[in-house]
């Protein structure tokens, strides 16, 4: 059993995506329909599906998505933490077709110009509702915002949060400092996961190899160990770096045959309860 614990997927016909480039290879639809070849060939059974934009639709579209394919296990969702209801709108959403698929909730904090923004009152007031509901809180950050991602996970020791690309780490420039110490004050704190996820995207273009990406996997897997450490895919957007079987190749090649199974399967499989 595989499990690959991040991918996303868009229609252009239904909703741009402002974040992609307009020369981009990206700039065109990726479907569940694309996916499912590339992931069976991989030998990849199950998948988390995450959101890509700030649009409280996309959830629910992604939802119905997990109830059609049964590739997808689980759903990573948005709802606006900065505003009340948050518990009423993640009650809501799991009435809804596929609602038993919501798993986590994300948003995009890297987009964000206060390095704090977890720490602002109405933020945490939402994601305590995200613990409540026993569902995770996925970090995507930039490596500046580390530190408030520890102290928002040791706020709240109820959450389980999971950062999502190792936190972005400076890949492209091969410093590890600060970044790989942000990282480990926040594995240290128990409630908290990383995946192994998105490395190719983060060395400068065309330029990736296994060890220069190395260093930033064996960093948090001494961290995180591999209990707390999940791979997943960042299809498509590993695609302009490496084909979706090069990034399970490079995975396995990072982390050896003796964490396989709880890298590739356990861990995702627990903390998503997939």
């Amino acid at each position: 059993m595989t499990v690959d614990a991040h991918h996303h997927v868009w229609d252009l016909s239904v909703r741009d995506q402002d974040w992609i480039d307009a020369h981009s290879p990206l700039r065109r639809d990726f479907t569940v329909k694309d996916l499912v070849p590339e992931a069976r060939a991989a030998g990849v059974d199950r998948t988390v599906l995450v959101q890509t934009v700030t649009v409280a639709e996309e959830t629910e579209e992604f939802l119905a998505l997990a109830a059609d394919h049964e590739l997808i296990a689980g759903v990573v969702g948005w709802t606006d933490l900065t505003r009340p209801g948050v518990a009423d709108e993640l009650a809501r959403l799991r009435e809804l077709p596929g609602g038993q698929y919501l798993k986590g909730i994300r948003h995009q904090v890297q987009g964000e110009p206060d390095p704090e923004w977890l720490l602002r009152a109405d933020v945490r007031r939402s994601l305590a509702a995200v613990a409540d509901a026993d569902l995770v809180y996925d970090l995507v950050v930039l490596p500046h915002q580390l530190p408030a991602c520890t102290e928002a996970a040791a706020s709240l020791p109820g959450l389980t949060f999971v950062l999502d690309h190792l936190g972005k780490p400076p890949v492209a420039s091969g410093a590890l400092e600060p970044w790989a110490s942000d990282v480990r004050a926040l594995a240290a704190l128990p409630n908290t996961v990383c995946k192994l996820s998105g490395l190719v995207s983060e060395a400068a273009p065309g330029s990736w190899t296994v060890d220069g990406l190395r260093p930033y996997a064996d960093t948090v897997r001494d961290a995180f160990g591999p209990d707390r450490l999940m791979f997943g895919s960042d299809w498509p957007v590993c695609t302009t770096e490496a084909t979706y079987g090069d990034v399970l190749d490079l995975a396995r090649d990072l982390i050896g045959a003796e964490d396989h199974t709880q890298i590739f399967e356990t861990t995702a499989t627990r903390v998503y309860d997939l």
